[in-house]
């Protein structure tokens, strides 16, 4: 049965109806993740940015106001030294019981890192996120002092007194043959962006091939994890229709400079955006419903590829994704909240329905 990912927002501003400057609403931030317990997704994204809020803060807000739903922490590796990142996400795990993933960013934009300090090159970043992800889990299993003398980080005798409550997973994402390299090998979960099913189909593969080259076996390979922005509708005329409005907002937002991207970004670096555009260019839909127009409105600048239809054809897209491996689906919307609320409603309950419904029949 797959899981279903969210994003978590700190405050009532979209791509749809940018509030500009907005700051964390304690109050919405405690809804919304309490939302997302109430209507049964599994985890719910805290993600990075240079410029903006810190995860672990929100991470440990959300892990105080919920009773189920698991933090997925973003990290890049050149913020916060690997000793101390075994410790804060330990000390996670045991205020949430367990409920804490941590995903890590190597660094698609050398302009991004750079604003932080960081300017290895991204072959350099991956083979310091290597490194870091083996410190942690020496961290978080060694009974004893140990001393490291890597590439990236040399240390002495250190000691970490805090212990996860459960394991914590580690997730790896990417387009490139080090991300399906380093994921493959050493990840949990591995992310993807929501790509047709051929091209999903071949990344997966590469990904059991890297797990496979380091002898891990298949149940010990990292779990799928896919991301999509649903636009949802009672209809699928109705969706398209909304899906149209939904493209003229971001696109207007970009050209006004409220958008992610500005209208005058220079082409993105990191290979997963350089692959969505590209299936972009290809044609407007790929599959049944996947919709590419909100991919090139943003410049691909993070997950933002949309599912358009009903509930049925939003819930048989999910299905399909299912079907080639996907153990982990990610929907996140354009207006966040509301959004939240109808997938919990109409898409999740569907998609466990016709899984179990498949299982019965499996089993008759």
């Amino acid at each position: 049965m797959p899981e279903f990912i969210s994003v978590t927002f700190p405050n009532a501003s979209t791509e749809l109806n940018p509030i500009p400057n907005a700051s964390i609403d304690p109050e919405y931030l405690i809804r919304y993740a309490r939302t997302l317990d109430d209507y049964g997704y599994n985890y719910t994204l805290v993600p990075y940015d240079s410029s903006s809020y810190d995860p672990f803060t929100i991470g440990a807000t959300i892990l105080s106001a919920t009773k189920n739903i698991k933090i997925i922490i973003a990290l890049r590796p050149n913020t916060l030294y690997p000793t101390v990142a075994a410790k804060a996400l330990a000390t996670l795990s045991q205020l949430g019981s367990g409920r804490v993933v941590v995903h890590f960013i190597a660094g698609g934009s050398d302009a991004e890192q750079a604003k932080e300090g960081d300017f290895l090159t991204k072959d350099q970043r991956y083979g310091r996120l290597e490194e870091y992800i083996r410190i942690l889990r020496r961290a978080w299993d060694s009974d004893e002092p140990f001393d490291w003398e890597g590439q990236y980080y040399q240390f002495k005798q250190f000691s970490n007194r805090v212990r996860p409550t459960a394991k914590i997973e580690v997730s790896v994402g990417g387009s490139s043959d080090e991300a399906y390299r380093i994921g493959g090998s050493l990840g949990d979960i591995f992310g993807l962006w929501g790509e047709p099913l051929q091209e999903t189909k071949e990344q997966i593969d590469r990904i059991y091939a890297e797990a496979a080259k380091a002898g891990r076996s298949d149940s010990d390979r990292p779990r799928i994890w896919v991301t999509f922005r649903p636009i949802l509708a009672e209809t699928d005329e109705l969706a398209w229709a909304k899906a149209h409005r939904t493209l003229d907002a971001l696109t207007t937002h970009r050209a006004n400079g409220q958008g992610k991207a500005p209208a005058n970004a220079p082409p993105p670096q990191n290979v997963g955006s350089q692959r969505l555009l590209d299936i972009a260019a290809r044609g407007e839909v790929q599959d049944r419903a996947l919709w590419y127009p909100t991919v090139t409105a943003t410049n691909a600048r993070g997950a933002s590829t949309a599912l358009v239809g009903s509930p049925q054809t939003i819930t048989d897209s999910l299905l399909d994704y299912v079907d080639l491996g996907a153990d982990l689906i990610s929907v996140r919307g354009y207006d966040n909240l509301n959004d939240a609320i109808d997938y919990g409603r109409f898409v999740l309950p569907k998609v466990r329905q016709a899984l179990e419904e498949r299982k019965n029949e499996a089993s008759a």
